[in-house]
């Protein structure tokens, strides 16, 4: 038996082919009656239309593209876990791409011509979002622009500033009055250092910092500097959980008990801070949430392209583990 096709339900219906084009794109422009004709028409041939025509026809390809920096990073997979149910509801399908290995991604996509864009944590160079930002409805997860390359975007995240004063209020309400911070590099890093100096400025408490890429490696390197200074910090905050995990290695390589001698909180309460041998302290800040709004917010770009861009901040909450205690009597 042969297929029926939109030829055929014009022939059945006694309408064009373009009219029947109009229903399938459930056009404004078709009449009542000759909408009921045409439907009518569907369900007696048995007209089933082809996903994919229909994409073509409504110059839409039901793809939304998905930029992350590093797919290693178990961050990501949380923020994925919020934003991948809302957009399959939506029926669309997500296409990921790892910025690291392939830089010129967000062009790549554009040219592809997603219905949209979602940049999951924080880019080296968001130049290339910018350059398809004002043609292809973008959200920023899980990162905040940078007050030196602004566009107009939709951003979603943490609240860093609050979650880092939840670890440093947590750190002092123990005693400790010698913190230290491993800041990361990027706008993310930036808000999260800038929160931490001013939290132990309010408090009058010490501060150094060292700064690096957000890994276990900057973590590494950094603790072993604070750890030898003539005034070792009895407590460190981490940019995220990786290098919280560099942090509490580094104190294991010079005999410094974690939380004994040392506390350490990360960021992200990632499944690496949740795994029993590890049991850090950390921050959450509701990567799964920051994922759903993401893509709820895509969805409304997607209804209102010309709506003015928004920012949303999700709260954050501290999780107390294994790895923050009072300091040790001698540092008091």
């Amino acid at each position: 038996m042969t297929r029926p096709t939109i030829r055929s339900v014009a022939a059945h219906a006694g309408v064009s082919k373009s009219l029947v084009s109009l229903v399938l794109q459930d056009s404004p422009k078709v009449s009542p009656e000759r909408r009921a004709a045409v439907l009518a028409a569907m369900d007696e041939l048995g007209y089933r239309p082809d996903p994919h025509a229909r994409s073509l026809a409504l110059r839409r390809t039901r793809a939304v593209g998905l930029v992350l920096d590093d797919l290693r990073n178990p961050w990501f997979v949380d923020v994925l876990d919020g934003l991948r149910p809302v957009l399959h509801d939506a029926d669309l399908r997500p296409v990921l791409a790892e910025a690291r290995s392939e830089p010129e991604a967000p062009r790549t996509f554009a040219d592809l011509r997603v219905d949209g864009l979602v940049v999951i944590g924080t880019l080296p160079d968001l130049s290339g979002v910018a350059d398809v930002a004002h043609t292809v409805p973008t959200v920023l997860a899980g990162t905040r622009l940078d007050p030196d390359d602004p566009f107009a975007v939709d951003v979603v995240a943490g609240d860093d500033d609050a979650g880092v004063r939840l670890a440093v209020r947590h750190l002092l309400d123990l005693g400790h009055r010698r913190l230290a911070h491993v800041a990361g590099t990027g706008p993310v890093g930036a808000l999260r250092r800038d929160a931490f100096a001013r939290a132990v400025a309010e408090a009058g408490a010490a501060g150094p910092v060292e700064t690096g890429p957000m890994t276990e490696d900057t973590g590494h390197r950094a603790g072993l500097a604070l750890l030898r200074r003539d005034d070792p910090p009895t407590a460190v905050v981490a940019a995220n959980d990786a290098v919280a995990v560099g942090v509490m290695a580094a104190a294991a390589d010079l005999g410094v008990d974690v939380p004994g001698r040392l506390s350490v909180v990360g960021y992200d309460d990632t499944s690496t801070a949740q795994l029993r041998a590890v049991s850090l302290t950390s921050v959450d800040n509701a990567a799964a949430e920051v994922g759903r709004l993401a893509a709820l917010r895509l969805l409304a770009r997607l209804e209102d392209p010309t709506a003015p861009t928004d920012l949303q901040l999700v709260a954050p909450r501290l999780v107390v583990r294994a790895t923050t205690a009072p300091p040790a009597r001698m540092d008091r």
